[in-house]
């Protein structure tokens, strides 16, 4: 059973979005997170939904049936933090997590306030690593 995600891929312009960021902090820390993520992705960045910045695709099947599509990797500049969405998680980063810096980890999502809180070297290294993880789960992504 193929179940419709909220949040889909979109044809709006990601440069476009970023420019439009209210907050200061956040609309200049979401311009050092578009290169890095191109960066260590290799992939062109897209909106997903009206405010998640994506990076790849790849299709899902659960245990249950459910199945459908979702970015690889991410970030979204928020009103009140930044998240970062790595992909499958965080079961296996908690070294890079313990070095990160200031944040709060979700269920598939990092918060943090700004980019200042953090080690940008750290955020590259849990990027990558989300990504290799992936590679290994699903062996074919859209780009």
């Amino acid at each position: 059973m193929v179940t419709e995600n909220k949040t889909r891929p979109e044809s709006a312009d990601v440069t476009a979005f970023v420019a439009g960021v209210a907050h200061d902090v956040r609309r200049a820390d979401a311009e050092v997170l578009l290169e890095l993520f191109g960066r260590v992705t290799g992939w062109e960045p897209q909106m997903w939904g009206p405010s998640i910045v994506g990076y790849g695709r790849y299709h899902y099947r659960y245990d249950s049936g459910r199945e459908g599509e979702s970015l690889v990797t991410g970030f979204s500049p928020r009103k009140s933090y930044t998240s970062l969405y790595i992909m499958p998680g965080y079961q296996d980063l908690s070294d890079e997590l313990g070095r990160l810096g200031k944040h709060k980890a979700g269920k598939a999502c990092i918060n943090i306030n700004k980019l200042a809180d953090v080690d940008l070297g750290v955020v590259e290294e849990i990027v990558r690593k989300g990504l290799d993880m992936m590679l290994v789960r699903y062996e074919t992504f859209d780009r």
